[in-house]
């Protein structure tokens, strides 16, 4: 009779693989978990926070929270009122992050008072009347060229713009007037001589380059051709105080630089005439060379505190019930 001989069992080297795929599986869930936990969205979990105390402590008895301690500047520290609150009183909700109205810095003296803002509007008025006067005295003036379209008189509110074209101020490439161009600047000069607004002599060139000994680039010729108009705008008589010399070169175009009429257009003088009887390079330049101003921040004002009083208190209630409650954040 034949031995049965037992068949040798075959040990599985490949059993680890089930633990170890659990171990993997514990572990990314684990992480998925405390991602969900560290990644809290503020906006939901304040909506939750607020839901959970108008329900466990009832509807909040006042408008808006009395404020403890001192006031802080930031995203969500300026709402006066919870989210349910908001809901409540208007029926929608409200954004977390509002925007302060207010610029962060200012200057000393910034702000104004109702008279000093009634004097300024007054002050704006009266100069706007006055450009008026001086833009009809030139228009009366330089009539004859106004119909040609070689000189262009434009109101701005408070200054007036009186484009010259260089046509009949200066021959191509050089910054000396014109023989023509001295007798109509002289009649121009002797219109403004009476106002005491200042003036700004701003000179523009094509973009067509130009390099020349005298001229490296068209930053000197438009300065040059300024600079020409207010020399002979002194020699008439105006006051060297209320000129200015603005040498814009080609970077103020007001046609295509592509065609004959564009690139002659932007060839041109323009006196800026502005409101008032100050410097023609505007306020700031009666603060050159002074000291520096502190800069101030703005002050926030503090939240009034508005209570309303509940007139039948359900009995056992507690006189000092609190205002909000907020859960604070566990993660």
């Amino acid at each position: 009779m034949a031995r049965r001989h037992k068949h040798e069992e075959h040990m599985n080297h490949e059993a680890w693989a089930i633990p170890y795929g659990d171990l993997i599986t514990l572990l990314l869930a684990f992480f998925v978990v405390m991602y969900a936990m560290s990644s809290v969205n503020e906006g939901k979990y304040r909506v939750l926070s607020d839901s959970l105390v108008a329900a466990f402590r009832g509807s909040p008895r006042t408008l808006e929270p009395i404020q403890v301690g001192e006031k802080t500047v930031g995203s969500g520290a300026d709402i006066h009122m919870t989210i349910v609150q908001q809901a409540i009183l208007e029926g929608q909700p409200r954004e977390l992050m509002a925007p302060i109205s207010d610029s962060p810095v200012m200057r000393k003296g910034a702000s104004q008072s109702p008279d000093q803002a009634q004097n300024a509007e007054a002050l704006a008025s009266g100069e706007v009347e006055a450009l008026e006067s001086v833009a009809k005295e030139v228009e009366r003036a330089m009539q004859g060229l106004i119909e040609k379209d070689l000189i262009v008189v434009r109101r701005h509110g408070l200054w007036v713009e009186v484009e010259i074209r260089t046509d009949i101020l200066f021959p191509s490439g050089v910054a000396t007037l014109s023989p023509g161009a001295i007798t109509i600047l002289q009649q121009l000069a002797a219109t403004l001589d009476p106002f005491p607004n200042p003036i700004r002599v701003e000179g523009h060139t094509d973009n067509l380059p130009i390099n020349t000994r005298a001229f490296p680039s068209n930053w000197e010729l438009s300065a040059a051709r300024a600079a020409s108009v207010v020399h002979l705008f002194m020699k008439a008589g105006l006051e060297p105080q209320r000129l200015a010399v603005i040498g814009l070169g080609e970077h103020r175009p007001i046609g295509p630089n592509n065609t004959p009429e564009g690139r002659n257009a932007n060839r041109r003088v323009v006196l800026v005439i502005l409101g008032g009887n100050g410097m023609p390079e505007g306020n700031y330049g009666q603060d050159r060379g002074a000291p520096d101003e502190p800069i101030v921040a703005p002050t926030v004002p503090e939240p009034t505190i508005a209570t309303a009083v509940d007139p039948e208190p359900s009995v056992g209630a507690s006189a000092s019930t609190p205002v909000s409650t907020e859960v604070q954040s566990l993660f």
